[in-house]
């Protein structure tokens, strides 16, 4: 295992040996210590390695990350996963606003609460968060999922395209275009292998509620055009 202590050693020297590792890699096992609040830690990864962070990061944690499991053991500060394209990030605490936000693919794990506009804009990354989350969540959420095991604030999926959202506990209100939609069997499937991938055991696909767009703010209805 390679050990970084931010310490003694600088958050771009941290990131430009990162950036060095490929598919390849002899050092596969990372872990960064003393990251004090750091802004932008292990950010850009573009390799399948394992990097454990021992304590608590600013913003841009992990930030467009490919194939890299990153572990944060500790809270994050705004934008933790933004853009992730693929691979896995997991908070152990709480993580602050836009977690997840634009993210492509991968899996966001968030073991406490999420703040306000968790999953914005996300294009096909899948989201788990055992706490709750917070206003304006899944804004504009086009793809992926989000699956929340605890309450939702003001307005989740406002404006929202085809990102399925998943709420076990209460939603405040929800946002314009999004409703209440028919749990399926496609999606209990879904909730029980994103579960699984989270390590989130003893619960029950039935104790969600599924959210989704109405599919009417998007798209133009002839019987409006004398409205444009």
């Amino acid at each position: 295992m390679r050990t970084i202590d931010l310490a003694q050693s600088s958050l771009r020297d941290l990131n430009e040996d990162l950036h060095r590792q490929t598919d390849g890699a002899n050092e596969a096992q990372w872990e960064i210590l003393n990251p004090r609040g750091a802004h932008a830690v292990a950010v850009g990864i573009d390799a399948p390695i394992h990097v454990d962070v021992r304590g608590s990061v600013g913003y841009y944690c992990a930030g467009m990350n490919k194939k890299a499991s990153v572990v944060v053991h500790g809270s994050a500060g705004p934008g933790v996963a933004e853009n992730m394209m693929s691979g896995k990030v997991v908070i152990k605490g709480d993580a602050s606003q836009y977690a997840g936000a634009t993210g492509r693919g991968g899996l966001l794990v968030i073991e406490g609460n999420a703040s306000s506009r968790c999953g914005i804009s996300m294009k096909g990354i899948d989201i788990v968060v055992r706490g709750n989350i917070g206003h304006m969540s899944a804004f504009m959420a086009q793809s992926g999922h989000l699956i929340v095991l605890g309450d939702a604030g003001d307005a989740l999926g406002d404006s929202i395209y085809e990102a399925k959202l998943f709420v076990r506990g209460k939603v405040k209100s929800l946002g314009s275009d999004c409703i209440e939609k028919e749990m399926r069997d496609e999606h209990r499937d879904a909730l029980v292998r994103l579960l699984a991938e989270a390590g989130i055991t003893g619960v029950k696909p039935d104790e969600f509620r599924r959210y989704g767009s109405a599919r009417k703010l998007y798209n133009f209805n002839i019987d409006n055009a004398d409205a444009y």
